[in-house]
């Protein structure tokens, strides 16, 4: 299936998220731009109302603390930050309400932190409300809560934000909207090329992004394509478009050849992870890693088999038992991640080892496996942890 079949499913996507980042809904100097937003406000309710599900990820809160304070850049220290989230977020909170009220339609206000998504019942807490929401046709409009947020807890960027929601929902379409009209290659003589469809994001692809933020925002084309590229090999689509072009929520729903797609041509023979498993993969800071060997990683990854002593060389991090740790190769690249039944200290006893030498090794066996194959997700091989 190539781009333009894939674009031509768009128009039947049921549940849709929309990520519209500060550069679009600001102006330079932090003031909202009313005409910017009015126009987003009035695409999303013609979404509605033709029958979609809609979701809308929001920044702007803290540019719009910045104008409404009288600052002139946007501050660098945590407590000067979450003042302005904490004024802006009201002041854009009632924009919207006035803004989607004219069209007849009701919203609701979301506030996540990473601590929210990566602890397991307020996980299912998150993810019950937002459909509770979406079922009584109500909006939800989430962003990322500023005003208590710390680096532990902070997810970076909505682009991850809009990624982990579009997951945690199980979204057909997640649109980032930007300031360009999607991701762009170079194409000679100085030029760059719009780039119409990715099946997916590669070192190559990234080495390739450019926008690194700016003083009102902190996202990137590199943050957009890397939440993109996790959405897609999940099954859903993507589309990375210019939110400063009238109608483009409309063009991109009717399957239009605009900004930049991302979908997974193979999602639909690939068996689904249920709720739990995308909630080990995806909503987790890992809080370590373990090395094996290439016989663990082959028995993981094409075997289903779960992680046993044995297979492990390195434990890099100092974590407690029920934690969520990266799984590496020999190389170093990450393949799968999963929750451990042991702590960083005794696997450091066991690696190695075999199953059976648990138990003098420790002085109890509690678990033959390290990571059980049921709490245990291959996410791909990929750089990073």
């Amino acid at each position: 299936m190539n781009g333009t079949e894939l674009r031509q499913k768009l128009k039947k996507a049921s549940r849709i998220v929309v990520k519209v980042g500060s550069r679009v809904l600001v102006q330079r100097t932090g003031r909202p731009d009313l005409r910017r937003i009015k126009t987003l406000v009035r695409d999303l309710a013609a979404l509605q109302e033709r029958g979609h599900e809609v979701v809308l990820v929001s920044s702007g809160a803290i540019g719009t603390g910045v104008h409404t304070l009288g600052m002139s850049t946007r501050p660098t220290t945590l407590p000067e930050l979450q003042m302005a989230a904490a004024v802006g977020q009201t002041r854009l909170m009632t924009l919207y309400d006035q803004l989607f009220s004219k069209h007849g339609c009701k919203i609701g206000q979301v506030l996540l932190t990473h601590a929210d998504l990566n602890d397991r019942r307020r996980h299912l807490n998150a993810r019950n409300t937002m459909q509770a929401l979406l079922r009584n046709g109500i909006i939800p409009i989430v962003n990322e809560n500023d005003v208590v947020a710390v680096d532990e807890i902070k997810f970076g960027d909505n682009d991850l934000l809009a990624s982990l929601v579009a997951l945690l929902i199980e979204a057909d379409l997640l649109i980032l909207l930007t300031t360009v009209d999607g991701f762009r290659m170079p194409a000679g003589a100085g030029r760059t090329r719009r780039v119409s469809f990715l099946e997916q994001v590669t070192d190559d692809v990234l080495g390739f992004a450019v926008g690194k933020g700016s003083n009102l925002s902190t996202g990137g084309m590199s943050s957009k394509l890397q939440a993109a590229g996790t959405v897609a090999r999940m099954g859903a689509s993507v589309v990375i478009a210019n939110g400063r072009k009238d109608g483009i929520l409309t063009q991109v729903v009717a399957g239009q050849d605009t900004g930049t797609l991302l979908a997974n041509v193979s999602a639909s023979t690939e068996p689904s992870l249920n709720g739990r498993k995308r909630w080990i993969a995806f909503f987790h800071k890992a809080q370590g890693s373990l090395t094996v060997d290439n016989g663990a990683r082959d028995a993981i990854i094409g075997k289903g088999k779960s992680l046993l002593p044995i297979g492990i060389r390195e434990v890099e991090g100092d974590f407690e038992a029920g934690a969520v740790v990266t799984l590496k190769t020999l190389d170093g690249l990450s393949f799968a991640r999963g929750l451990t039944d042991y702590a960083a200290s005794d696997i450091r006893q066991i690696k190695g080892r075999k199953t059976s030498e648990i138990e003098a090794l420790l002085g109890s066996r509690d678990y033959d496996e390290v990571i059980h194959r049921d709490n245990l997700v291959v996410t791909g091989i990929e750089n990073g942890s």
